[in-house]
């Protein structure tokens, strides 16, 4: 297992000085965020430490000896929109550049990219597999071609009242899993779990871990706290940032041990990468740097 970072908390920082400064803590990888360049869509959202549209193989030359040098790996691209978005002209646009970011995965030799199923919120699972079967096959045949695995997000994104009430993201829980890959069956379509969006759903975020072994591709290392007194007022129709909050690892109610444990049990030996969302450390850049050293010096007595 390596132990890397997600690049969305540092967007200020151009990618050599991310590099250098994941080097500096001792991370030996980083999933890099490539959104079209432009304005962010939402927090975390818009981060582009390379531009997929503007990278040729020279650019990809230059990227790959950069992170050699300083004895970092690129874990994946992330770029994570909503591909099932009820207009048809962003959801073209949004597979579009999924694909883009494939070809870049391809081009750096990383042939791993990360993203999310994406959902039409006002319409129920079934009429999202419909959508799904329109957008997705294509996707990941592109994927196929290019030997780029394709890791889906297991966040719900329904977050804000915007994204109410059926979020914006399809694949969230086991049943939905077996769907999609029942209905793809490709080596390269499988998941980049992230446990703490199963814990604030209240559900087993240990189990999947067996059951998926061999289409978990990539894993987020976030933690979460369930506030019990909130959930007791609002119940679990409220929007879930009223019942739970965000957090580095170790910090909330995650079972670190028992999490990588079971991975280390189940043969995972891929990137498992810090996705700094928590609050606390959003005052300035360096509480955000803070917030890597610290998760950093939590994981080391798991993963080396």
């Amino acid at each position: 297992m390596k132990l890397g970072f997600v690049s969305a908390i540092l967007p200020e920082l151009p990618l050599e000085e991310l590099v250098d400064y994941a080097a500096h803590l001792g991370y030996k990888c980083i999933e890099v965020c490539c959104w079209p360049v432009g304005k962010a869509e939402r927090r975390y959202a818009g981060v582009t430490h390379i531009d997929v549209d503007a990278l040729d193989e020279k650019r990809a030359s230059e990227i790959r000896e950069y992170f050699n040098k300083n004895g970092v790996e690129i874990s994946g691209l992330g770029y994570y929109p909503n591909p099932l978005d009820p207009d048809p002209e962003k959801r073209a646009f949004y597979a579009s550049h999924i694909k883009k970011v494939i070809d870049a995965a391809a081009l750096l030799g990383v042939n791993r990219m990360n993203t999310f199923i994406g959902r039409d919120k006002t319409k129920n699972v079934e009429g999202n597999f419909e959508m799904f079967r329109q957008v997705w096959p294509g996707i990941i045949r592109h994927a196929e071609e290019r030997g780029v695995k394709v890791g889906i997000e297991n966040c719900p994104m329904i977050f804000t009242y915007d994204e109410w009430p059926g979020g914006c993201n399809l694949a969230t829980t086991p049943v939905i899993w077996r769907r999609m890959f029942s209905e793809i069956k490709s080596d390269f379509f499988g998941l980049n779990f992230d446990p703490s969006h199963m814990l604030w759903q209240q559900m087993d975020y240990i189990k999947p871990l067996y059951e998926f072994k061999d289409k978990i591709f990539h894993i987020h290392l976030k933690d979460a706290r369930l506030h019990r007194d909130r959930l007791d007022e609002v119940g679990i129709m409220a929007t879930p940032l009223q019942f739970h909050t965000p957090k580095l690892p170790g910090l909330g109610d995650i079972d670190w041990a028992k999490f990588i444990s079971t991975l280390y049990e189940t043969g995972y030996d891929g990137p498992a990468c810090v996705e700094v969302e928590d609050r606390a450390f959003e005052g300035s850049l360096d509480d955000r740097k803070k917030s890597l050293a610290l998760a950093k010096k939590y994981l080391d007595q798991f993963i080396i």
